[in-house]
């Protein structure tokens, strides 16, 4: 890895997290939880190969992944964040929230997944660890079906459906995302093929635009 060699704490946090691709790698880990290379690979689609390996290597150096050869029935390794990896959590969503507006731009060949939604949607809410009764957010797009559930002890994601939502999301990935970040109003994103099911007090949740 190069280095900035400057004794500056953001020089230095860049020397490790700064190379193309690093922080996108770490993105999986932290959607994904522990992945095999394949995994990985797909999460990250341009990537090359020796690259990808290159980029695991350093951060295992870094401390911030390790690998772990499971038995059967999985029999591949896997890579893990170290508690130094996942301390990187709030980097990652801090760029999450500042790019969603961005997405209004992208070209219509850029690549998506899923789980990149699911993630940036939770990026969006006002709190971790928000009172009161629990919460189930699901979100419907062309790409699958995610929920975000809130409690009192944080929030949670997960790939699927809910039995008994408080409020469900359906319609393009940018509309939701571009919402729940206050870029749009409920009745902006309605224009834009936004459908709402359920409680729209459930959204105070999230960072939303004035009505």
């Amino acid at each position: 890895m190069r280095s900035y060699g400057q004794l500056c704490s953001v020089a230095k946090a860049l020397d490790v997290l700064g190379d193309r691709w690093t922080l996108l790698v770490l993105r999986e880990l932290l959607i994904q939880g522990p992945c095999r290379y394949t995994d990985l690979a797909n999460g990250l689609p341009g990537i090359a190969s020796n690259l990808l390996s290159e980029r695991l290597r350093n951060l295992e150096a870094s401390g911030l992944v390790w690998r772990e050869a499971a038995p059967p029935p999985v029999a591949t390794t896997l890579f893990h964040l170290t508690e130094r990896g996942r301390a990187a959590e709030p980097v990652v969503v801090a760029l999450a929230r500042w790019g969603t507006p961005l997405i209004a731009d992208a070209a219509p060949d850029d690549a998506i997944r899923g789980h990149w939604v699911l993630f940036s949607a939770a990026a969006f809410l006002r709190d971790r660890a928000p009172g009161g009764l629990p919460i189930t957010v699901q979100l419907h797009t062309p790409l699958g079906s995610s929920v975000i559930e809130i409690s009192p002890d944080g929030a949670s994601t997960r790939v699927g459906t809910a039995d008994d939502p408080g409020i469900t999301l359906e319609g393009m990935p940018q509309v939701i995302l571009r919402l729940l970040a206050g870029e749009l109003t409920v009745g902006e994103a309605a224009e834009q093929g936004l459908v709402l099911r359920g409680d729209p007090e459930v959204l105070d949740a999230f960072h939303l635009a004035p009505a």
